[in-house]
């Protein structure tokens, strides 16, 4: 744990901006510059720095889940991302949208490349942190 309040402060600030940005990365990446490796970067990178202020085992308790289960999770996430187009007749990673209707009145496209961008984020987001946290506990 770090003695600098400044540091600390920063932290506490940078935390939920940086893990902000990283889902505005993941969610604009399909169409743009970015998507899951980028945003599962920044989020690392967010808990990375709460690792290096307070302690590792306060960046755990921080993320909510042990980093070999983002893993898994992204790993699912992203293979059965692309059964979506096998179960309509088409090939594997088939990119499918569908509308949704907002309540506001407007309407949002969902597709399969999101499915697959957040299997991405979280394989990223775990493989990271779990280089990081050990390197953090020595």
């Amino acid at each position: 744990m770090t003695s600098s309040v400044i540091l600390r402060t920063a932290s506490r600030v940078l935390l939920p901006i940086l893990l902000l940005y990283s889902v505005f990365l993941l969610v604009a990446g399909h169409n743009g510059p970015g998507g899951g490796f980028a945003g599962g970067l920044v989020a690392a990178s967010a808990f990375a720095l709460h690792a290096l202020v307070y302690d590792p085992r306060s960046a755990r308790r921080a993320l909510g889940a042990d980093p070999q289960t983002l893993i898994g999770v992204g790993l699912l996430a992203a293979l059965g991302s692309g059964l979506f187009g096998l179960l309509v007749g088409r090939p594997y990673l088939t990119g499918l949208w569908r509308e949704v209707r907002l309540p506001g009145g407007g309407a949002v496209a969902i597709g399969t490349p999101l499915l697959f961008d957040v299997g991405v984020y979280l394989l990223v987001l775990g493989m990271a942190l779990l280089m990081i946290f050990p390197l953090a506990e020595e």
